[in-house]
């Protein structure tokens, strides 16, 4: 029994050395094989120059070129509503009357008291050309004519105060009262606003402020319509904000159909004057980092055994502006220059690539996504 063990372990150690001894073998020759790193498959764009209109992008809101809401100057019950919401109105017509009733009598009386004053201030005038009575009698009548005029007028002015009518050519709001309801003075009761043309206000930081002028042109976007919307800027402010360090701008628009209202928000893009063209590629041709955003650049390079193939090179780059899915690069690119859109995550400087532009990711200054 013992025999038979001591020639099964040495059998089993005969198989163990010759298995050793082939996988030694193996990993001689693998070893002394050159190492290849296969290549990445990635897609390419071609950097091409651009000419951009320049612009300063800003969010804004719109406001009125003249816009209130008209108060009561007067205490009293509302007795008629002449315009009615949404009415187009013109300066100084009549949009809303309180009760005047009590005036009314009152400036009856009053125009009588006139009439009466005018009369003795007549024949007083009269007389002390005769010298029938004094001069101090003449002008005590004179004092009462004209007390009894600034009466009439005050009574007219009290009644004119209860007639509210609008400041300005516009369109009235919706009203805040109705009819036989009693108003404080001070109480508002209907926004006017002149929306033709129509303010959009919106702020820029300090650091573009050397950009704006006045007249310059501004492209205007609302989400309500479709459609753009031009105007020019009319105003910037004199202070710049010291919370914010941001200067208010004002521009002025056309707005003759009067599709856009006070209050919207809107986005603003104010055009620069045309700057030099610049290289545009993909945004995702960018490797962003702290220290220094880079792009990949395809181009035939040459290993340690001297032998050609496709590689890539690290560039590090200064970005510019952003349209869509482009962004331009102020430096470290030259027009012609092959630079990788997809896979720039797994890449190094020096690796291999395989090109597959099958299938390019998207690159449109003016994107249409289909859920937008």
């Amino acid at each position: 029994m013992i025999k038979k063990f001591l020639i099964l372990l040495a059998g089993f150690g005969v198989v163990v050395f010759a298995l050793g001894a082939v996988k030694a073998a193996q990993l001689k020759e693998m070893s002394s094989q050159p190492h290849v790193t296969p290549a990445s498959a990635v897609t390419s764009f071609e950097a091409s120059a651009v000419s951009w209109q320049p612009v300063i992008s800003a969010i804004g809101t719109l406001a009125p070129v003249e816009g209130v809401t008209v108060a009561a100057d007067a205490d009293g019950t509302i007795v008629k509503i002449a315009a009615e919401s949404g009415t187009a109105v013109k300066a100084g017509d009549l949009i809303i009357e309180l009760d005047t009733s009590v005036e009314v009598a009152q400036l009856a009386a009053a125009e009588a008291a006139a009439s009466l004053a005018k009369l003795q201030h007549d024949r007083a005038a009269e007389l002390v050309a005769k010298n029938t009575i004094s001069k101090s009698e003449f002008d005590s009548a004179t004092a009462q004519l004209n007390q009894a005029g600034a009466n009439v007028a005050a009574l007219k002015a009290t009644i004119e105060r209860k007639h509210v009518r609008a400041p300005f050519d516009g369109r009235v709001g919706i009203r805040l009262v109705n009819l036989g309801q009693f108003v404080a003075r001070g109480r508002a009761l209907v926004p006017i606003q002149k929306l033709d043309p129509i303010y959009a206000n919106f702020t820029i930081p300090q650091r573009q402020l050397s950009a704006l002028s006045l007249g310059q042109k501004i492209a205007l976007k609302v989400d309500a319509f479709p459609k753009g919307f031009e105007g020019k800027i009319t105003a910037i402010n004199s202070e710049v904000d010291a919370t914010t360090r941001s200067v208010s701008v004002q521009a002025t628009l056309s707005n003759p159909g009067e599709q856009l209202r006070a209050g919207m928000f809107v986005q603003v893009e104010v055009e620069l004057p045309a700057g030099e063209p610049q290289i545009a590629v993909p945004a995702t041709a960018i490797a962003y980092a702290p220290y220094g955003n880079s792009v990949y650049v395809i181009e035939k390079m040459k290993g340690k055994d001297n032998q050609e193939y496709l590689g890539v090179r690290q560039q590090i780059v200064k970005l510019g502006a952003t349209r869509g899915d482009l962004v331009t690069i102020v430096e470290g690119v030259k027009a012609g220059e092959q630079i990788v859109t997809s896979g720039v995550f797994k890449l190094r400087n020096g690796a291999p690539v395989q090109v597959n532009n099958a299938v390019q990711p998207a690159a449109s200054a003016t994107p249409k996504p289909a859920n937008t």
